[in-house]
């Protein structure tokens, strides 16, 4: 492993891209479940794999809804 890039949207962290040869490709181990489906992914460009990940985890994470106030 020649370098590494922790991924993590809004404090939640998705995973880690790893740098595996001089080539400069970045492989993606996921640990979110909302990116999942990216697990174990090469990429060239590590901007273009942390922006798929961010687009990936913000349109499934789970909309929470707010507490009813007790009046």
């Amino acid at each position: 492993m020649l370098s590494s890039k922790v991924i993590h949207v809004d404090g939640v962290f998705l995973g880690t891209a790893i740098m595996a040869d001089a080539g400069a490709v970045f492989r993606f181990y996921a640990t979110h479940d909302t990116v999942r489906e990216l697990h174990g992914i090469s990429m060239p460009d590590l901007s273009l794999l942390v922006e798929r990940a961010r687009r990936l985890f913000k349109n499934r994470r789970p909309v929470l809804s707010p507490v009813p106030s007790v009046a």
